[in-house]
């Protein structure tokens, strides 16, 4: 099974396991958590390059929407 396989079916697979996840860092932490369990074999370069993949695909697909800001980025109030 080749990189983008990998990424995708975690891609594929993410309403169901990340279903608790209540940010992203959260999400990033038990995909993590997947790729290594499931991929135990891939080093740590591939592990990362999925990972960051999958979050990818998850952000392009608005799969975090209705989630609150991005980590690391303040809300903007425009009412000052």
């Amino acid at each position: 099974m080749d990189l983008r396989e990998i990424i995708d079916e975690i891609a594929n697979q993410a309403d169901d396991f990340l279903a608790y996840a209540t940010d992203r860092r959260e999400a990033r932490a038990a995909i993590a958590e997947l790729i290594a369990s499931s991929y135990p074999d891939l080093s740590e370069k591939a592990k990362h390059v999925a990972l960051d993949g999958v979050m990818h695909i998850l952000e392009e697909e608005e799969f975090f929407a209705g989630a609150g800001p991005l980590e690391g980025h303040a809300e903007v109030d425009d009412e000052d």
